[in-house]
């Protein structure tokens, strides 16, 4: 299972107070030595952490494959074209938003991302969208010639949360304040099942599936134990625990957990 170390956070970070400090371009060393495989990035379109400088720097130091999360607004698959990642992940975007909540509307988007992806493969880009884990997104994604699929895993880490630590107190809970601790169980179980069969069904597509979003050092390692998944992508609490143990060793102890 590869781990691909989404290092936005660092730039959210800077962004609270508008300055060059701390620099996300530092963290390339420390995840390439502690056993990331990839580093993943998310250029937005209002920039609220990445911005085109950073994305630029990262691309071109970088010691690991770069994996660049993207809208499919135009403007911004030419910065990416531009760019030439090794992978540009398309994933949907919305301003209001505190995180990105649902998979991309393959299906509805169908024209828009064919657009958007042969753009792309113009400039030898691999092509990544992050999709719902249902069968009508995977079989638009393998229509469309995607090499890949990463799965959304928020249902599921949103449950676990629910079950499993205070997200019932926060503004995340409001649909399953009512469910009792039986009825969480039943439907973590249903959502990990969703996964594991939409990840087979990808696989058998000929598609590479990964998987990320919510995913985090409690509920990560039943996702890890998917065959047909060979790739997670994790950033928000890989960087919320180097605050307190380090990077080298947030990193580390993730990586771990990501082990079959």
């Amino acid at each position: 299972m590869t781990l691909g170390v989404n290092i936005d956070h660092i730039a959210v970070l800077r962004e609270a107070r508008k300055i060059n400090d701390p620099d996300p371009l530092m963290a390339l060393a420390i995840c390439a030595q502690s056993g990331a495989d990839q580093i993943t990035i998310h250029l937005r379109e209002d920039r609220r952490h990445i911005h085109d400088e950073d994305a630029r720097r990262i691309i071109s130091a970088s010691p690991l494959p770069v994996n660049l999360e993207c809208a499919i607004e135009p403007s911004i698959i030419d910065i990416v074209g531009s760019l030439r990642p090794h992978r540009a992940t398309l994933v949907p975007e919305k301003r209001q938003e505190v995180t990105t909540e649902g998979g991309l509307d393959v299906v509805g988007n169908f024209e828009l991302i064919s657009n958007a992806i042969n753009k792309l493969k113009e400039h030898e880009i691999e092509i990544s969208l992050f999709i719902d884990p249902t069968r009508d997104a995977i079989e638009a994604s393998e229509r469309l010639g995607a090499q890949w699929v990463e799965l959304h895993t928020g249902s599921y880490a949103n449950l676990y949360a629910m079950r499993h630590s205070a997200l019932p107190h926060s503004h995340h809970a409001i649909d399953s304040l009512k469910l009792s601790r039986h009825e969480l169980d039943n439907k973590i179980e249903q959502a990990y099942g969703e996964l594991v069969d939409a990840a087979n069904y990808a696989r058998s597509l000929g598609l590479k599936v990964a998987a990320g979003h919510g995913l985090n050092y409690q509920n990560v390692s039943a996702i890890a134990q998917i065959d047909t998944i060979e790739e997670l992508n994790i950033g928000q609490s890989i960087i919320a625990r180097s605050v307190f143990t380090g990077l080298a060793t947030a990193v580390m102890d993730m990586k771990i957990l990501c082990q079959r």
